[in-house]
C-alpha cells in the first residue's frame, strides 16, 4: 500500500484510498502539512492510486466535483477533481465547503 502523503504543495494531485475522490492542493501551510484524510483513511498520492475494490464507505456526506474545500484554519484548501461517497478531513476535522465569493453589484 502507498504512504500517506504529508509534504503538501500547492499542485499536488491526491486520491482517496477507499473511494474515487481526487483532489488538487490549492494552497498549503509551509513547511510540511497537516494530515489529509477521505473517508477516514488517508489521502495518497494520485499518480500511484489505484481504483478502489468497492463502492466506498458508508456515508451521507459527499465531495463533490468542482467544489473548493477548506479546514477550519483556512490554511488547506482542496479542488474536488472526481467527486465521490468520501468526506475530507485535515488532522481529523472534517473539512468545509468553501463559500463563493460575492460579486460586487453592477447599477
Amino acid at each position: 500500500m502507498t504512504s500517506a502523503v504529508r509534504d503538501l504543495r500547492p499542485g499536488l494531485q491526491l486520491a482517496s484510498a477507499v473511494c474515487g475522490v481526487r483532489v488538487i492542493v490549492i494552497r498549503a501551510p509551509a513547511g510540511g502539512g497537516p494530515e489529509l484524510t477521505c473517508g477516514g483513511e488517508p489521502m495518497i498520492p494520485a499518480e500511484t492510486a489505484k481504483p478502489p475494490d468497492s463502492g466506498g464507505p458508508e456515508s451521507e456526506a459527499a465531495t463533490l466535483i468542482g467544489k473548493r474545500y477548506v479546514d477550519e484554519a483556512g490554511g488547506v484548501e482542496l479542488l474536488c477533481t472526481a467527486s465521490g461517497p468520501g468526506a475530507l478531513a485535515c488532522d481529523g476535522a472534517p473539512m468545509t465547503l468553501k463559500a463563493a465569493k460575492a460579486l460586487p453589484a453592477s447599477d
